[in-house]
């Protein structure tokens, strides 16, 4: 059981959870100003995460699983490879996809997190076939992750403001500029196959040329955020240092050469999503 659970997290990349876990997290940071901190919450936003997350990628890996078996940098992951049978990975989506819905209860008596749960899991899960019509499926992603800062705010208010919708548009180019750049890697099967990208489209030049717009929108968004938010001096720091790592990670890829695309896509951005998380809570408790 514990190897099976071991290749299960491994299937799902549970590590790249930290992608947008910090987000909602700080979101929640942020709606708990002036009201009340209720660990009930914190405990639903860390479930809900998790599982939510987990029932996508795992039901992605399902829909994807002859695709990787054809694409020769992930004919070894763990469907194709025959590690792990379909039939596992069918009910470990079934079954987080219900822990999901029912994590969403312990936000009673707000009513919201509860009535969205469903919506927002077909919204998830319909991003695996996102490619196959669409070129614009690193942003059907990238929605798919803004929803997790603004789902945060709904769950601890009950309501909806501008704060959590400037941190949603943070994520939303931040992590729609990445993938751009992570999809560069697949440009060649990804025509030989039909399948919709930018850089399949566009070319990998010029592909990276739009993850780097979308990385500016990015900054745009983290300083409105900054001002909109009334945060303090912590948080522009943090701002101009994440504007420098995203200069760095588009140092380290060129059209000319890809091969250092993982360490921009994981160490780079795990270093954004956690050090952003960490000083909005330092200007927060500060303040």
């Amino acid at each position: 059981m514990l190897a099976r659970l071991r290749l299960l997290l491994e299937l799902i990349r549970f590590s790249h959870t930290i992608f947008a876990l910090p987000f909602a997290l700080l979101s929640a940071v942020l709606a708990w100003r002036g009201h009340e901190v209720r660990w009930q919450q914190l405990v639903g936003i860390l479930l809900c995460m998790l599982f939510a997350r987990s029932a996508a990628m795992a039901f992605n890996r399902l829909v994807d699983r002859e695709i990787d078996a054809q694409n020769p940098r992930t004919q070894g992951r763990h469907l194709p490879a025959g590690l792990i049978s379909v039939r596992a990975v069918f009910l470990f989506t079934l079954i987080t996809s219900l822990a999901f819905i029912a994590s969403t209860l312990l936000f009673l008596p707000n009513r919201w997190p509860l009535y969205l749960s469903v919506p927002v899991l077909l919204f998830l899960l319909g991003y695996s076939y996102a490619k196959r019509f669409t070129i614009w499926c690193h942003y059907w992603l990238s929605t798919a992750l803004m929803l997790s800062p603004i789902a945060a705010w709904i769950a601890v208010r009950g309501s909806l403001s501008i704060e959590p919708l400037l941190l949603g548009a943070v994520v939303f180019f931040w992590v729609g500029g990445f993938d751009i750049i992570y999809a560069c890697q697949d440009v060649q099967f990804d025509q030989a196959k039909r399948l919709s990208s930018i850089p399949s489209r566009w070319g990998i030049k010029k592909a990276l040329r739009f993850a780097m717009l979308s990385h500016f929108m990015t900054i745009v968004c983290l300083f409105s955020l900054w001002y909109v938010a009334n945060l303090g001096i912590p948080f522009l720091l943090g701002i101009l240092v994440v504007s420098g790592l995203l200069v760095y990670e588009h140092l380290l890829v060129n059209p000319e050469d890809l091969g250092r695309v993982n360490l921009a896509f994981f160490h780079v951005n795990a270093l954004i999503s956690i050090g952003l998380f960490f000083v909005g809570l330092i200007d927060v408790w500060l303040a």
